[in-house]
């Protein structure tokens, strides 16, 4: 049987250096891989149990990143164990087999956003005018596809997020806090429609998945059984749903625990 993981990476397996506080105390933290570097600088890490896990993991299942990132900084992460062969980048926007983004795949979502959403320019412009320069650092927009803003969380008014949410929603777009970044995406970029386009490809006969964020609720819908951490946007509000497991590990602990989860579900017969 083909069983198939589709599992969002940061604050899911990967963690940066900030985020792998939600871990426990530094004299406690268990040992960690560097898995991306950029500009001469470690980013993002995962501990050594988690990269075992992920390498046993790449023989039993097909194994597909699924990511908000860009294409240019999903492919800055190098991860343990057999190379994908496929990958979902940009919130489903990019299907990328053997590294390179299908392009049939990319015309038809990019199609979807034309005729069901507000342009991008017009959400970006609102995202440029509304946000505070005291508390907002960065202003993005990837693959031409969302806008994203990055924040000094603690400054951060909730209320904002809040505002914008309404709007965007009005607009056919929707907004995600994870970390110190914002993120405006078109409703209809998902990665849950791009995770059944590749079960439909591989032919998978079980899907499992896993993530933290609000952009992976989707994702978790499109799979057969799944988990979320302890951390997390979904975490926070309480999100669940049939067949989606909520773990009580945060950080790269919660790494470990949902590999371990893959790994044994992979292996149970059907």
């Amino acid at each position: 049987m083909t069983v198939m993981v589709a599992s969002d990476l940061d604050r899911t397996l990967i963690y940066s250096a900030g985020a792998l506080a939600l871990t426990m105390p530094d004299a406690r933290a268990p040992r960690l891989l560097c898995v991306e570097v950029h500009e001469s600088r470690p980013l993002s890490y995962l501990t050594e149990t988690a990269a075992a896990l992920l390498t046993e993991l790449g023989d039993a299942a097909v194994f597909v990143p699924t990511t908000t990132r860009t294409r240019k900084q999903y492919l800055r992460i190098n991860l343990p164990g057999p190379q994908p062969e496929y990958a979902i980048c940009a919130n489903g926007g990019h299907l990328l087999v053997d590294g390179v983004s299908d392009a049939d795949w990319h015309r038809r979502v990019t199609a979807r956003l034309a005729a069901e959403c507000a342009p991008l320019a017009e959400v970006r412009e609102h995202l440029l005018r509304s946000a505070d320069p005291v508390w907002a650092r960065k202003h993005r927009v990837a693959e031409d596809l969302f806008a994203y803003l990055v924040v000094e969380r603690e400054l951060l008014p909730e209320q904002w997020v809040k505002e914008l949410a309404g709007w965007a929603q009005g607009r056919g777009w929707t907004v995600s806090l994870q970390g110190r970044k914002i993120y405006a995406v078109p409703r209809p970029l998902t990665k849950g429609a791009a995770v059944r386009e590749v079960a439909r490809r591989t032919g998978a006969e079980r899907v499992l998945g896993a993530g933290d964020s609000l952009l992976d609720a989707d994702l978790l819908a499109a799979v057969d059984r799944g988990w979320r951490p302890g951390h997390g946007e979904l975490a926070e509000s309480g999100w669940t749903a049939p067949g989606i497991s909520a773990l009580p590990e945060r950080g790269v602990l919660a790494g470990e625990r949902i590999l371990r989860e893959f790994l044994a579900a992979a292996r149970r017969p059907a």
